[in-house]
């Protein structure tokens, strides 16, 4: 038997001063600090609402901010990966 469950498919994002919120099709809501996302945080309000739900809700982009966001990831718990270590 198949455990493996059908990939996180996001159908609307929204912010507040700190998170990127995530709702997903099956009703759950993720929220994501924005220090995961340098580039997000850096960014105006205007250009966070700029974003494009791509490959059928699984990814999250940023054209402007070149930004892109993999929604497995985010349930993963994984930031920006382009971020150097400290």
């Amino acid at each position: 038997m198949n455990t493996l469950l059908a990939e996180p498919v996001a159908i609307r994002l929204h912010f507040d001063r700190d998170t990127l919120w995530v709702d997903l099709a099956d009703g759950r809501q993720l929220g994501v600090p924005l220090a995961y996302f340098p580039r997000l945080l850096k960014a105006t309000p205007s250009q966070r609402d700029q974003y494009t739900i791509s490959g059928g809700g699984t990814g999250l982009h940023w054209d402007d901010l070149d930004e892109d966001i993999a929604v497995s990831g985010l349930l993963m718990g994984l930031g920006d990966r382009m971020r150097k270590a400290s």
